[in-house]
């Protein structure tokens, strides 16, 4: 949730509802009340409107966040006070009011509004409608936070085990990580309404989504990453990289295009890609491997962290990165690297769901 000065918050809502109402050539603003008490409904502007020769009350109900769970939330609070009454029309405002978010108003009944030039008014004869501005506010912070790489852990987690209901110790436990983190995710996938929490737990309820928009905002490139030519075949390579870390007692998974064959055996490759913990050094001379600028056919990465090997598995006698993992380090190579994330994602990912 972003900081802001809720004075400096509440005179931004004021100013875009007046300039959204004054595109209305039939209407007039008379006054505006902030902090209202009226029946103890706490809302935080009430602005009344002359409509030709009608008395029009708007109740705005202002928050910082404008995610799906904080709009419904809003909203069942405006409809308890203010359902009924037709001379009260409510609007949920945010700094910025996503998609799923808006919906929720629409469905309810209640307006929207925020501060990135979005809203839906209607009321006693007025329809305003702006849509499809981008969040300029907090948007890349809050991306950042939930696909940090703590939190990223979180996430592995939770999509690699999407039916089974987590305690916040319990995954901190399996994540690695603190409880303050596990409780940060938590919130904000509550937020977006992309939780589903009972006595057991808490798990996914839109894994999908979730993966898509982490792909996203996911790069190999946060991996220290090495690029080699052998005049070995992939399957070769990759056999004898697996022989070498068991030997040495280094952590490895194949991923990329070597980690997609074995969960789509559909997919073709001519370059083998793998994690490895430490060690390059040591396996790059045990492969007599070339680091090259051009023509590699072997990648080899420390990763930016160690959750990338989580929900590893044993293939063919080869570890491989969890297919979530997989999925996150083809998406984004177009073409081939797209079709084979796409089929992982079908046939493997999709089948847990």
């Amino acid at each position: 949730m972003m900081k802001i000065d809720e004075e400096r918050f509440l005179s931004d809502v004021e100013n875009a509802l007046r300039s959204c109402l004054q595109k209305v050539t039939f209407l007039k603003i008379e006054n505006v009340s902030r902090g209202v008490a009226e029946h103890d409904s706490g809302v935080d502007l009430i602005m009344n409107v002359r409509v030709g020769q009608k008395l029009q009350r708007l109740a705005i109900d202002a928050k910082s966040n404008g995610q799906p769970r904080v709009a419904r939330n809003a909203v069942y609070h405006l409809n308890r006070i203010y359902g009924g009454l037709s001379d009260v029309y409510c609007i949920f405002a945010a700094p910025y009011i996503s998609p799923q978010a808006a919906e929720i108003c629409n469905r309810e009944g209640v307006g929207y509004l925020d501060l990135a030039g979005n809203c839906h008014l209607n009321f006693k004869g007025v329809y305003i409608e702006q849509g499809g501005k981008p969040n300029p506010f907090s948007e890349k912070r809050y991306l950042r936070s939930l696909y940090s790489p703590k939190a990223a852990r979180v996430l592995g987690v939770l999509l690699n085990n999407p039916r089974v209901p987590w305690k916040v110790q319990a995954l901190a436990d399996e994540a690695k990580v603190s409880l303050g983190q596990v409780s940060n995710v938590k919130t904000l996938l509550e937020n977006r309404e992309w939780l589903i929490t009972s006595n057991e737990g808490f798990l996914l309820s839109k894994p999908e989504e979730i993966l898509i928009e982490w792909s996203n905002n996911y790069s190999f490139k946060k991996n220290e990453a090495k690029n080699y030519y052998s005049l070995k075949s992939p399957a070769e390579i990759e056999a004898e990289l697996a022989e070498i870390c068991e030997r040495e007692n280094f952590t490895y998974a194949l991923t990329g295009f070597s980690g997609g064959a074995r969960y789509a055996p559909n997919v073709r490759y001519q370059r083998a890609m793998a994690y490895v913990e430490a060690g390059l050094g040591e396996i790059s001379s045990c492969l007599s491997l070339k680091e090259v600028s051009s023509g590699a056919n072997i990648t080899l990465a420390i990763p930016y962290d160690e959750g990338v090997f989580y929900g590893s598995r044993l293939i063919d006698e080869i570890q491989v990165a969890s297919p979530v993992q997989v999925y996150l380090d083809l998406i984004s190579i177009k073409g081939r690297g797209e079709e084979a994330a796409s089929s992982i994602l079908e046939k493997v990912i999709n089948q847990t769901w």
